[in-house]
C-alpha cells in the first residue's frame, strides 16, 4: 500500500477517535427525573387523612433527586417527605366534599419531571355510621429515632389494631371514628427494622378505619377532628392511646431527671409534653373519656409522680378533668418496657384484663397497687377501664414472671364520672350507653 495512503488512513483514524472521545466527554446533558403516584388510585374516593405516596427515579442517579412536590388542585406546591420513595400527608378534613386534582413533580436540582396528575373525590361523612357516638385515636411512633437499637418494632401498631378491633366489635365504635397514626405512615419489613414496604393505607387491613403517620400535624388535626365531632353529642365517648419512647434520663435511677420537668413523649417529628396534650384536649366536652399514655417517665400525663403522689401544681398537665380516666403506663420517675412484636407491657396487661374479664372486681388497694375481690358478689360481669388498670398493676407486683418490670409503677387519675373522692366510684365501662 502507498505510504501516503497509509499516513492518511492513520491520521483520519486518529481524528475520528479523538473527535468521538470529545463528543462522549462533553455529552453532559441532564436527564429529567421521573415521578409516579402509587396511592391513591385515579378516580377513587378518599376521606379523613390521605397518604399520597409514590416513587421517583433519575437516569443520572437517584441520589440526584432533591425533592418531590405535591399540589392539591389550585393550591401551592408543597414538599413531600422522601425522594425515591415519597409520601405526602393530606388532611382532607380542611376540604369540602368534591373532586380534586392531585399533581406531583420531582426535581433533581436542574430540571423538574413531567407533572403526574390524578383526580380523587373527597367524601367525608357528616354523621357517624353507628347509632352510638364514640371516637378512638391511637398514636404510636415506635421506630423513631432511626437507629435500630432504639426502635420498638411494629408491636405498637399491632396492639393498636387489636384494641381498635375490640372497640369496634364489642363496644359499638364506628370504623369511620377510629384513627390509627403510626410512625411516618410507612410499614417496614423485618418488624419495622427494614426497608419501607408500603404505606399503612395501602396494606390490607380488616376494618375500614383511618390510618396516617404520627406526625405533629396529624396528631393535632386528628385531636381537633375528634373534639369537633364528639362535642356535638352529649353522650359521646372518647378513647385515646399514645405509645412511644418517653423523654428522660435513663441513668438517673432516682427521678429519671423529671423532678422539675414535664413528662414528654416522642412523635415522629416532634416531642409532645403532658401540658401540650392537656391544652389540645381542653376543648373536649365529653364526660366519658379514657386517656392512656404508655412510655418511659410518662406519669406526668396522669398528673402523678410515683406511689400515686400528685405532681406539684406548677407541673399539672390539665389532662385529668371531670369525666376522664387518665392512665400512665409508668411513673414520672421510672422507665417503661415494651415488646417489639406485641407492644408496650402495661397496655398488654391492661388489655388482657379488659378482654378476658379477669379484671372484673379489681379495686385500687394501697397506693393504687391493685387488689382483687375475694367474693363474686363484688363482680358485675363488666370490666371498667379502672379495673383493668388495677389488674395490670397487681400483675406487675405479684407475677413472678414480671418481677423485673415492677419498677414501672403505672399511675392513674380517676375522675369518672365526677371529681372528688366519693364521686369517682363508678368505673368507666367502654361502650356502655
Amino acid at each position: 500500500m502507498d505510504k501516503k495512503l497509509i499516513t492518511i488512513f492513520v491520521v483520519v483514524f486518529l481524528l475520528v477517535t479523538l473527535f468521538s472521545g470529545c463528543l462522549e466527554e462533553t455529552d453532559t446533558a441532564n436527564h429529567k427525573p421521573v415521578v409516579s403516584i402509587s396511592y391513591p388510585f385515579d378516580k377513587s374516593t378518599v376521606s379523613s387523612l390521605v397518604m399520597i405516596s409514590g416513587i421517583s427515579s433519575d437516569l443520572d442517579g437517584d441520589e440526584d433527586i432533591r425533592k418531590v412536590e405535591v399540589k392539591i388542585s389550585d393550591n401551592e406546591w408543597d414538599k413531600a417527605d422522601g425522594t425515591t420513595q415519597w409520601i405526602y400527608h393530606w388532611n382532607t378534613y380542611d376540604y369540602g366534599d368534591g373532586r380534586y386534582i392531585v399533581s406531583v413533580r420531582s426535581w433533581d436540582g436542574e430540571d423538574y419531571s413531567d407533572v403526574q396528575t390524578l383526580t380523587v373525590d373527597v367524601d367525608n361523612p357528616e354523621v357517624v355510621d353507628s347509632d352510638s357516638h364514640k371516637w378512638a385515636l391511637f398514636v404510636a411512633t415506635a421506630n423513631f429515632p432511626e437507629d435500630n437499637e432504639s426502635k420498638l418494632g411494629n408491636g405498637g401498631l399491632y396492639l393498636a389494631e387489636d384494641i381498635a378491633e375490640y372497640l369496634i366489635e364489642e363496644c359499638n365504635y364506628a370504623t369511620s371514628n377510629v384513627i390509627i397514626l403510626f410512625d411516618d405512615g410507612w410499614i417496614r419489613d423485618d418488624n419495622g427494622y427494614g426497608e419501607k414496604l408500603m404505606t399503612l393505607q395501602e396494606r390490607n387491613h380488616e376494618y375500614d378505619i383511618t390510618y396516617g403517620g404520627a406526625t405533629e400535624d396529624n396528631v393535632v388535626n386528628s385531636i381537633d377532628h375528634v373534639i369537633n365531632q364528639s362535642n356535638s353529642y352529649r353522650d359521646s365517648e372518647v378513647f385515646i392511646w399514645v405509645f412511644n419512647h418517653g423523654y428522660g434520663d435513663l441513668n438517673n435511677s432516682l427521678t429519671g431527671g423529671k423532678l422539675l420537668e414535664s413528662s414528654q413523649i416522642f412523635l415522629w417529628d416532634d416531642i409532645l409534653s403532658d401540658r401540650e396534650l392537656g391544652e389540645l384536649l381542653a376543648p373536649l366536652k365529653s364526660k366519658k373519656v379514657a386517656v392512656i399514655v404508655d412510655a418511659c417517665f410518662c406519669g406526668g400525663f396522669a398528673d402523678k409522680t410515683i406511689f400515686n403522689i400528685p405532681t406539684a401544681l406548677l407541673f399539672r398537665s390539665g389532662i385529668p378533668r371531670s369525666g376522664r380516666v387518665v392512665i400512665a403506663g409508668a411513673s414520672k420517675f421510672r422507665k417503661g418496657y415494651a415488646s417489639t412484636t406485641k407492644g408496650p407491657l402495661f397496655s398488654l396487661l391492661w388489655f388482657e384484663g379488659l378482654t378476658t374479664g379477669e379484671a372484673d372486681g379489681f379495686r385500687a388497694g394501697l397506693f393504687k397497687m391493685g387488689k382483687p375481690r375475694k367474693f363474686n358478689f363484688f363482680k358485675d360481669g363488666k370490666v371498667s377501664v379502672e379495673e383493668a388498670f388495677y389488674y395490670a398493676r397487681y400483675k406487675l407486683s405479684t407475677d413472678k414472671n414480671l418481677k423485673e418490670f415492677d419498677s414501672m409503677e403505672p399511675q392513674i387519675t380517676d375522675r369518672f364520672p365526677h371529681m372528688g373522692l366519693f364521686f369517682s366510684r363508678k368505673g368507666l365501662v367502654l361502650g356502655e350507653d
